[in-house]
């Protein structure tokens, strides 16, 4: 099955028992707009976890804008929430699926292979005058399992070291998942440097969507991510991790498997003072 379902899908199966939807709905500029978009209404039985109190770590020294979790605490958000290793998941949010895929690529990294993310999002559900309601669903707490799988991470040393080695034969490739402009360092509206990673290029998350808001077909993508070898490794990250998940998503649904995730991203790197930061096109 794909990692992409339609809301028809949705709506096909929402009431089964082992189907758990979680809504993500989040902004940026301002992280109670999500939470107060779900409590005036939502696909019916959806819990909401929230992007920076559940779905993230609290803000240290290094890390980034939005840490990992840790894998005990965030298993603890889940069971809380009513997710078992036994459930299937689905998240949706109404960002082009950027925080959908943040819950996608955490339960994968905790070894929960059962998640999906629902295309389009909340407006294409509410569009097509499916079900909603504010109602707040009672889940029963259980418990979430965790099995980390570290080989989806990158740390700030292996990033280093592929930096400082690229072009080099077999080196794996560095993908800036933000927009053009941040990432050539013309911009920076909420980093305190601008650039990007040396040896990095640019892939904007947002072309893997096309002109609808749909996510490309795994063909598309195929075309899209033209030129690179499809078992090279390819180390993904944005400004803070969020919004690289969905090109690691998008990577795995055009067949690449050796796909790895720099979870604290720019805002990470920038609060070593020795990383360098480079500017322009690569």
């Amino acid at each position: 099955m794909e990692d992409i379902v339609s809301t028809r899908w949705l709506l096909a199966r929402m009431y089964e028992p082992e189907l758990v939807i979680a809504d993500c709905r989040f902004l940026l500029a301002d992280p109670e707009a999500g939470r107060s978009a779900y409590q005036a209404d939502h696909i019916p039985g959806a819990v909401y976890l929230h992007l920076e109190e559940q779905l993230s770590a609290p803000l240290d020294r290094h890390g980034g804008r939005h840490p990992l979790p840790d894998p005990e605490a965030l298993a603890e958000v889940l069971g809380r929430a009513g997710i078992s290793r036994d459930n299937i998941v689905v998240a949706y949010d109404d960002q082009g699926g950027s925080f959908a895929a943040r819950l996608w690529w955490l339960l994968r990294y905790l070894g929960h292979d059962r998640v999906y993310v629902m295309d389009q999002g909340y407006s294409a559900w509410k569009d097509a005058n499916f079900p909603v309601t504010d109602d707040q669903p009672v889940r029963i707490p259980t418990a979430f399992v965790p099995s980390p799988r570290p080989e989806m991470l990158a740390s700030v040393d292996e990033v280093r070291l592929v930096s400082a080695h690229t072009g080099a034969a077999s080196s794996p490739l560095l993908i800036d998942s933000r927009e053009p402009r941040r990432y050539a360092g013309l911009e920076e509206p909420i980093d305190a440097k601008a650039g990007h990673i040396p040896g990095a290029v640019n892939r904007f998350w947002k072309d893997v969507l096309d002109d609808q808001g749909q996510w490309k077909s795994a063909e598309e993508l195929k075309t899209q991510f033209a030129g690179i070898e499809q078992d090279q490794e390819v180390i993904v990250y944005c400004g803070s991790g969020v919004t690289a998940c969905p090109n690691v998503l998008a990577l795995k649904r055009a067949g690449y498997n050796n796909v790895k995730l720099y979870a604290g991203s720019w805002s990470d790197w920038i609060t070593y003072e020795e990383n360098p930061v480079a500017t322009g096109e690569e």
